[in-house]
């Protein structure tokens, strides 16, 4: 299968790199552009979607790779995951391209992604339907009308996190290939082929694209590889749920540490500042840290080096056992990272520049520890 592996990445990888371009000309073509404004980074016009070339770079790959698998490896929940990828995430590249052209609405994007979620679960089965909690003895089934409501909002939100931090050259796919590359090395240690096969594929694909994406990028990969990204990612993770012996229910989490805090720091500060949900803003984690002075290509460094932490985590987490010992390991873990993102997220200002409640008590703290140590 190692050989089979690395073919499947060198196909996917090819592809992409042969697609890319001619992807550029077709969104030249059509008028799928994206134009400089005062939210955008960019000064010049650049084509959109860049995701199509990492979609048709996927698919192929894996219909190449396929029929080389020996029989008996895949069963049919393996199968039936495979094709509810391919044909929910066509969905999502159908309507992350029409975005990118046309510039959809919020609430039809949305609608495309239930409707590729629900492909999902109920054309083809794949749902969250087993849950680790911390603490527990063992995996918990949860019912359906708790599992399927959880698999669609599990899909949808993994998707639009990956989206909202697009807004740099290479970020989002580079953060997506640092959370690929995570699922990857669990699933090497697991010893699940069907996730390893499409991991690899995707990545290939990924790190192709990201030849052209990178800063100075000559395409975006637009919405149709966001939500695509975010869509694979979003399937792929939930697989980890399933792992009855070493994945806990917080390990997806981390995998996609990144997206996911940064989505939630920004509908915690629109919340603040009562403006809807879904508009846009600068108070993502690449703005702030463009603010502090980082330029372009080490604000993406910078975040590719949190994500991989987050990964690092996430991997280092898989290999616990389920042990009451491992359990507060995992809480105590847990705690710090919180406790971390708290802080960096008061220092770069993500959610307020003005209050900062963490480290306004510790610096009273220490000014008056300090304070008593010099009265003594």
């Amino acid at each position: 299968m190692g050989i089979l592996y690395g073919i499947s990445f060198a196909i996917a990888l090819i592809l992409a790199l042969i697609m890319t371009p001619l992807v550029k000309r077709f969104a030249f073509a059509v008028g799928a552009i994206d134009k400089p404004n005062y939210r955008k980074v960019h000064t010049r016009i650049m084509p959109r979607l860049g995701g199509l070339a990492i979609y048709i770079a996927f698919v192929g790959a894996v219909l190449i790779a396929l029929p080389f698998v020996p029989e008996g490896t895949l069963r049919h929940y393996d199968l039936n995951m495979i094709r509810a990828i391919l044909v929910g995430g066509s969905i999502i590249v159908i309507v992350g391209g029409l975005d990118d052209r046309f510039e959809l609405s919020a609430k039809v994007k949305l609608l495309g992604q239930i409707a590729a979620a629900c492909v999902v679960v109920f054309g083809f089965g794949v749902k969250i339907d087993l849950l680790n909690i911390p603490f527990g003895d063992a995996m918990q089934p949860i019912a359906s009308w708790v599992s399927i409501p959880l698999t669609i909002f599990w899909i949808v939100g993994v998707t639009n996190a990956i989206n909202l931090i697009d807004g740099l050259d290479g970020l989002a796919a580079g953060v997506s290939g640092i959370a690929i590359a995570t699922i990857l090395t669990m699933a090497a240690i697991m010893g699940f082929v069907p996730v390893i096969l499409l991991c690899t594929i995707l990545l290939g694909g990924v790190i192709g694209f990201l030849v052209y994406n990178f800063h100075p990028a000559k395409i975006f990969m637009g919405d149709s590889g966001a939500l695509f990204l975010g869509f694979c990612l979003a399937t792929l993770s939930m697989l980890g749920f399933k792992q009855v012996t070493i994945v806990s229910f917080v390990t997806p989490l981390l995998i996609i540490g990144v997206p996911l805090s940064d989505t939630f720091f920004a509908i915690i500060r629109r919340w603040r500042s009562k403006k809807p949900i879904f508009a846009p803003d600068k108070g993502h984690l690449h703005h702030c840290l463009q603010e502090l002075g980082f330029g372009h290509r080490n604000t993406v460094l910078i975040i590719w080096g949190i994500a991989a932490f987050f990964g690092g985590c996430a991997i280092l987490q898989s290999t616990l056992t389920q042990s009451h010992a491992a359990n507060w390991i995992t809480f105590v873990v847990i705690c710090v990272l919180t406790f971390c993102l708290q802080i960096g997220a008061e220092l770069i200002g993500i959610v307020d520049k003005s209050k900062r409640p963490i480290l306004d008590l510790l610096l009273r703290n220490r000014l008056k520890t300090h304070a008593e140590s010099r009265s003594k």
